[in-house]
């Protein structure tokens, strides 16, 4: 039996990148608040939240079943870092701009954190990985940047851009992973879901004799 996988997440541009691999999954958006403690550094904060994520959506779908059954559920989340600051969703027009400004002629760094949470027993297993890229933006004009504001589209992004819409434009390069500036890293996630896969196999096999296929 293949394990059934979840997006804990309700992001569409996950969605549309899991579904771009070839993955069929349900999404269950999970409840953690995502705010960041006190000196945590960017690769911990992003982690962190991913495993929580995905923690508390495998827990809540355990209880509801009121049975631990084989499945996967995929947490992630990306910040974007710029002089030490670690960058989340604006939360207004006014910090976009801010933002916006802040990494206007600069290369910054995207990091997404990874986390995935399996298991056909209790407790669950958990794996974590985190991708970091480099991007590159051109210089902006204070009335580019409040033209690209009232637009809306920084406001659900990290970092207040989009480099799959209108803000590719001022992308010259990056360096590292594109689809982790998107908001999921697809060969990570490949690799930690493939690994979760082999290893709900093995746990499964010797009690039922199942296999994944």
């Amino acid at each position: 039996m293949n394990p059934k996988l979840i997006l804990a997440s309700a992001s569409p541009r996950r969605r549309e990148l899991l579904a771009q691999a070839g993955y069929p999954f349900e999404v269950q958006p999970s409840s953690v608040l995502e705010s960041r403690q006190p000196g945590e550094d960017a690769i911990r904060f992003a982690t962190r939240l991913a495993r929580e994520k995905a923690e508390e959506v495998f827990a809540r779908r355990a209880v509801a079943a009121g049975t631990v059954e084989p499945a996967m559920v995929l947490g992630a989340d990306t910040v974007v870092v710029c002089d030490g600051e670690v960058m989340g969703k604006p939360s207004d027009a006014a910090d976009a701009s801010r933002m916006l400004l802040l990494l206007s002629g600069r290369t910054h760094h995207v990091v997404t954190g990874v986390a995935v949470v399996w298991g056909a027993s209790s407790p669950p297993a958990v794996e974590v990985a985190a991708e970091l890229t480099q991007v590159t933006m051109r210089t902006l004009s204070p009335e580019e940047v409040s033209a690209y504001v009232a637009g809306g589209e920084p406001m659900d992004k990290a970092g207040a851009y989009a480099i799959q819409g209108y803000a590719g434009r001022w992308i010259p390069r990056i360096s590292g992973c594109y689809f982790n500036v998107v908001g999921l890293p697809l060969a990570l996630v490949a690799s930690l879901l493939e690994g979760a896969e082999m290893r709900i196999a093995s746990q499964l096999s010797p009690a039922k004799d199942l296999s994944l296929r």
